[in-house]
């Protein structure tokens, strides 16, 4: 932890901190970086440039950005950060997209079992992770839970909640499926942000930009452009250039007279016929991703030659007020406000029964042995299916008993940070490629 650090400010580390998203809105919420990694050098750039600026105006020291893979011990050790009040991260999504093949841990880029272990090594107070909507599903039901078992056998009580960046101040969609652990001592005392009353539109947010180089139809666009805007679409290396997302977002962004196919270097001009749809430039669509307000500023450098990485920078972010609201709510409970009566990470809707049970059986175990020992609440088709699922994530034995099989639960396949883990191989050879997402 930097010792020159304001006494009162709660510490965090940030891995995969992109361009500064969650960086932004966890500084409003209180929170200062010790340390921040990310793999991608155009983000790590903005995000030094950001960070600093903000610790020059508190007269605070330098922050430290490292670019490297985050799980590289060559790059950071998080043994060596222990102590700080917050872990936080945007691990990559790939591994979890439903617009991708939902692999889990056997795609080598997920890292949120690494994370969970990356905190078991540095304790901190509180932990914040995100990811998409897809991990959310029954798909990974399993997954889920072993993320919340492992939390508790490290002394955190944690949970999963789908947020929607519509209900903080965001003129988008965007769900983002967040994950809180606190420790014991805090978890009472944390509740999840409550969604605002105002939801913005896209019209609300984008006119003043759309009016800036004198465009007369700026007015009559934003009057029809009157609802929030789908998720922004990022992409990555491994694809082509910037567009707000495929054929369904497209035509979304149409009715609300947005062409989706590129994004622009300018506003449209005073010569610009009224009737005219534009595209977003990157200022809009950080816009639409929560910059830009009072408060919200953030510099991404100029788009000339470089639109394409600036356009990935800010499409791939976590909006800035979502992390500002979930950072006010993780800083209050570390701060012990309000009475201790919350029941966070004591059972939710993102909990697997089925997982857990076939864990504690610790041995084969039939469907029936399963249904009896979850009291009939599930039939058997969806035990099956729940076991289908796990196994897509977990080594599952089988054996045949009386014709009819049997399951014990195996090892995870995710990666926690194990030598002989197929991961490196494939982020070497993705690293000799330069196509690391």
């Amino acid at each position: 932890m930097d010792e020159n650090l304001n006494p009162s400010a709660l510490t965090m580390v940030e891995i995969c901190a992109g361009a500064g998203g969650q960086s932004l809105g966890l500084h409003r919420a209180g929170f200062r970086h010790t340390l921040a990694v990310e793999l991608d050098l155009d983000a790590a750039a903005t995000l030094k440039r950001n960070l600093t600026r903000l610790a020059t105006a508190e007269n605070q020291p330098e922050p430290v950005v490292v670019v490297g893979d985050v799980a590289d011990e060559a790059v950071w050790r998080p043994a060596d950060h222990q102590g700080v009040s917050l872990l936080a991260g945007g691990v990559p999504c790939p591994p979890f997209s439903i617009a991708g093949k939902q692999l889990g841990s056997s795609d080598e880029r997920d890292l949120f079992a690494w994370a969970v272990e990356a905190a078991g090594k540095m304790r901190p107070d509180a932990v914040l992770l995100e990811n998409v909507r897809g991990l959310s599903m029954p798909r990974f039901a399993g997954y889920r839970q072993a993320v919340l078992d492992r939390f508790a056998e490290l002394g955190y009580r944690a949970d999963w909640r789908l947020l929607e960046a519509k209900d903080f101040g965001v003129p988008q969609l965007r769900p983002r499926f967040i994950l809180v652990a606190l420790r014991e001592e805090f978890a009472p005392y944390f509740r999840w942000p409550e969604p605002s009353p105002v939801v913005e539109t896209v019209g609300d947010a984008l006119e003043t930009l759309m009016a800036a180089n004198g465009w007369a139809g700026a007015a009559g666009w934003a009057k029809r452009a009157n609802r929030v805007a789908p998720t922004v679409v990022g992409g990555s290396k491994k694809h082509g250039g910037p567009d707000l997302g495929p054929t369904r977002a497209k035509r979304e962004w149409a009715k609300l007279g947005v062409d989706g196919l590129g994004v622009a270097n300018d506003a449209p001009s005073a010569e610009t016929p009224c009737e005219f749809v534009p595209k977003l430039t990157n200022e809009m669509v950080a816009r639409i991703q929560g910059w830009g307000k009072p408060g919200y500023e953030w510099d991404f450098g100029t788009s000339k030659g470089r639109k394409t990485a600036i356009y990935r920078q800010i499409g791939n972010a976590f909006p800035p007020p979502v992390a500002h609201a979930i950072g006010e709510s993780i800083a209050a409970a570390l701060r012990k406000e309000g009475e201790p009566a919350s029941d966070h990470g004591m059972g939710g809707r993102f909990h697997d029964e089925v997982y857990r049970a076939m864990r504690e059986h610790g041995d084969f175990v039939s469907v029936a042995g399963l249904r009896k020992a979850l009291g009939g609440a599930l039939p058997d088709l969806e035990i099956e299916r729940r076991i289908d699922f796990i196994g897509r994530d977990f080594e599952i034995e089988i054996k045949t008993r009386g014709g009819r099989p049997s399951y014990r639960l195996g090892d995870w396949r995710a990666f926690r940070g194990q030598d002989d883990h197929h991961r490196h191989a494939a982020y070497a050879e993705d690293k000799r490629r330069a196509r690391i997402s």
